[in-house]
Parts: C-alpha cells; sequence; structure tokens
C-alpha cells in the first residue's frame, strides 16, 4: 500500500488518542468494542466526542470495521499503524515530513523522509504479510497465542530485529546504514547515497568486489551471525573519488562503519568503491539448525550474481560452512547473535518472526533463490490484506512488545 499521509494534518488531538485506543485494544480484541474505545480513550467530550473521532478515521481508512460482526466495534488497519509510528517520530522530533517512495521490497515499503532540518532520512515500513496473505493462512502455529493485529504483530518483531542488529552491526564497523529510531513496524534510518547491486551493470574490478563480499559473509560468521538474504538486491554500491588530502585520525574512525572500501585505478583517478549491507530481518544465528544451508545459499547467491552480470568466476573454491564456523568468536569477535538476544528481543519473538519470513518465502516459491522486486500488483495485495486480515482475540503477554500505543496516551494524557 502507498502510504497517503495528506489526512494527517486534519486530525485533531482526540482523533489521535482514539487511533491510540484502537491500537491499545487490538492487544487483546479481534474487534476493539467501541464502549472498550470510548474506555481506553477517555474524552473529555464522552461517547459522542468519541464517535465522531472514530467517523473521521474510519473515512481516511485508519480503522474499520469487520463484515458480519456480531457487535459494534472497530480494528486497526495498516494504514492506521503507519499514521501512529509517523506520529511518534514526529513528536520526537525525529521526522517532518515525508516524501516519495524509493523502493518496493518483498515485506517492506522504502520511503525518503526528512527532519525539520530538511535532512533527509530513510524510513522502512515492514509489511509482512504483503504477498503471501491468503496462502499463509494454514498452520501458523506461531499465532496461534497471538492473532489479534497477527501480521502488524509480526511485522513489528520485523522492525524490533532490524534495528536490534543494524545498531549492533554498526557498533562493530559493519558497513551498513545508521541507525536513528524503530517505531511500531517502521524503522528510521540515515540515508545513504548508494545504488543497488542488480541497477549496476560494470565494476572496474569485479574480483576485488567479489572477494570483498565473501570476506562480509565471513566476518559476519565470525560474529555468528548469518545474513539470510545476502544478493545483489540487498547490497548497495557507494563509489566515490579519493580525496586529494588523507583524512584526520578522527576521520577514519568515523569512515570504517559505512565509507571503508576498496581503491581502484580508474582514467579520472582512484575510485572508492564500498558495498553497503542492508535488510537484517531474516538474519540467523551461525549455531541455528539450518545454519549451514543459510550460510552456502548466501554465497552461492554472490557467485551466482557475479557469474551472470560480470562474467567473473573466482577460481577459489568455497568459501564453506565448516570452515567458518571454527572461525565463530576468533580474534576476540563478539557474538552478536548472543548480543541482540541480551538486548531483549526473545527466542520467543525469533522464532515467530522466523516461521513467517521462512512461510512467505515458501508460498512465492522461494527456494534457493532469493531476493525478488515486487511489481504493481503489490498494491493490490495490500488492499486486499487490509480488507481479509484474520485476527483472533487472544493476546500473548510474553512477547516482549514495547508499549508504544500506552506510552502514547499517557503522551497526550499530559498535553491535555
Amino acid at each position: 500500500m502507498k502510504l497517503d499521509t495528506k489526512a494527517m494534518r486534519h486530525l485533531a488531538a482526540e482523533d489521535w488518542r482514539v487511533l491510540t485506543a484502537v491500537e491499545i485494544g487490538s492487544k487483546n480484541h479481534e474487534l476493539v468494542p467501541t464502549p472498550l474505545i470510548e474506555s481506553i480513550a477517555k474524552l473529555r467530550g464522552g461517547s459522542s466526542r468519541v464517535h465522531k473521532s472514530i467517523s473521521a478515521l474510519a473515512k481516511v481508512g485508519l480503522i474499520a470495521r469487520l463484515k458480519e460482526a456480531k457487535y459494534d466495534g472497530y480494528r486497526l488497519t495498516y494504514g492506521g499503524l503507519d499514521y501512529l509510528a509517523l506520529h511518534t517520530y514526529a513528536s520526537r522530533k525525529e521526522l517532518y515530513s515525508v516524501g516519495n517512495r524509493i523502493g518496493v521490497g518483498k515485506e517492506s515499503d522504502i520511503l525518503v523522509v526528512a527532519d525539520d532540518s530538511g535532512t533527509q532520512r530513510v524510513l522502512k515500513i515492514h509489511r509482512l504479510g504483503r504477498i503471501s496473505f491468503r496462502t499463509v493462512k494454514a498452520n501458523r502455529d506461531y499465532l496461534r497465542r497471538r492473532q489479534g493485529g497477527s501480521w502488524m504483530y509480526l511485522s513489528r518483531l520485523a522492525a524490533e530485529k532490524e534495528y536490534a542488529f543494524m545498531r549492533a552491526l554498526r557498533d562493530e564497523g559493519f558497513p551498513v546504514p545508521q541507525p536513528i529510531a524503530q517505531s511500531r513496524h517502521t524503522v528510521l534510518m540515515h540515508l545513504v547515497e548508494a545504488f543497488p547491486l542488480r541497477h549496476i551493470s560494470v565494476v572496474p574490478d569485479p574480483a576485488a568486489l567479489y572477494g570483498e563480499l565473501i570476506s562480509m559473509i565471513l566476518r559476519l560468521a565470525r560474529h555468528g551471525l548469518i545474513h539470510g538474504d545476502f544478493n545483489e538486491f540487498n547490497i548497495l554500491i557507494k563509489a566515490e573519488r579519493m580525496k586529494e588530502e588523507p583524512s584526520s585520525e578522527k576521520g577514519k574512525e568515523v569512515e570504517t562503519a559505512e565509507e571503508k572500501g576498496k581503491e581502484v585505478e580508474t582514467a579520472e583517478g582512484k575510485l572508492v568503491i564500498t558495498p553497503i549491507l542492508i535488510d537484517f530481518p531474516q538474519m540467523v544465528s551461525m549455531d541455528h539448525q539450518n545454519a549451514e544451508m543459510y550460510f552456502d545459499r548466501d554465497v552461492n547467491c554472490v557467485k551466482r550474481f557475479f557469474e551472470s552480470r560480470f562474467h567473473f568466476v573466482s577460481t577459489q573454491p568455497g568459501p564453506f560452512f565448516k570452515d567458518a564456523k571454527k572461525t565463530v568468536g576468533r580474534d576476540g569477535a563478539k557474538r552478536l547473535d548472543a548480543a541482540v538476544e541480551a538486548s531483549g528481543f526473545s527466542k520467543k519473538a525469533l522464532k515467530d518472526l522466523e516461521a513467517a519470513i521462512r512461510e512467505q518465502q515458501e508460498a512465492r516459491g522461494e527456494h534457493a533463490d532469493s531476493g525478488e522486486e515486487l511489481d504493481d500488483k503489490s498494491e493490490d495485495e495490500d488492499q486486499d490484506q487490509d480488507q481479509d486480515q484474520d485476527e483472533n482475540s487472544e493476546s500473548n503477554e510474553d512477547d516482549g512488545d514495547r508499549d508504544d500505543g500506552e506510552e502514547e496516551v499517557q503522551r497526550l494524557t499530559n498535553q491535555k
């Protein structure tokens, strides 16, 4: 679905309170009863003011009724969740305006946004269930305990996991975008001026770039991680002309996280080629039961792409999982898989998210190959998802969710 922010400017403080109330009620209800919305929102105008806000929110598609419901109530739509996330960023002064959509992924939308100073940033909106919502309804053990807002719950897990891994990887000097904040099913990050590898037809030195990507896979392994979707869709290439003057020591420290790359001699001078890794919800530990399969898939994705696009075939076999496994934690490398788990992202949440991603890959016929863009059909599928969303009333108190909705109500109450 396309994010349309036009209605945001017309929402009053009472409307935001009602929208947040629906979100809170969704944790325990398939359809949030209207009296419960009134109770949570606690508007001064009473039920009449709540009904006025409900009408306004439903009109712009932020909440919706279910057909043939047994009682009067509303559910939160993905559009409503989008608005709540944007509202949170705006209240923190982290986001001021929303620009164009620059990417449509298998389970996400990518938009350019800006803060109040005009600095451009990137907002990633996770939308699990976009492609295979109808086909993944069966055998969803990971949702049976928490089906209220099921796909929204999983999208939120994806955003939390991605943000946690981005922070951990960035702190260890990996070339990843700098994360800024996370709210609900979204991640806000710095904008990287780079192009997806899939859009690049020629590179000055394919062997050097290939070697750097394989080295990145092995470096991730030393830190206990496998990307799980390491391909031309999730690798950005940043190319910069080398500066004449050497950088200061402080500058060099900053560059290690994102700027450091391979120098290539060209007719115009030295060119620095830096691969930037993105997309982390499917990342797994080297101790995962299917770790070897994921590791081999990442390696083979790089090999296949370089052979087909750049006609480059490495003369060296491997790398192989059994050898990479021996390097985990070597030379004092921090186990980032353990660090992210210790940060509060529970094993249960990891299993829920992994099961959802795996079934979505199977539903779209994704086996050894990965990395496939969506076409225009995704917008229709998004609409189908909002119309047919299957939710139940049982909640899971141990899912570790951060309760943005309750914080939002408290914040609005303080402003009242």
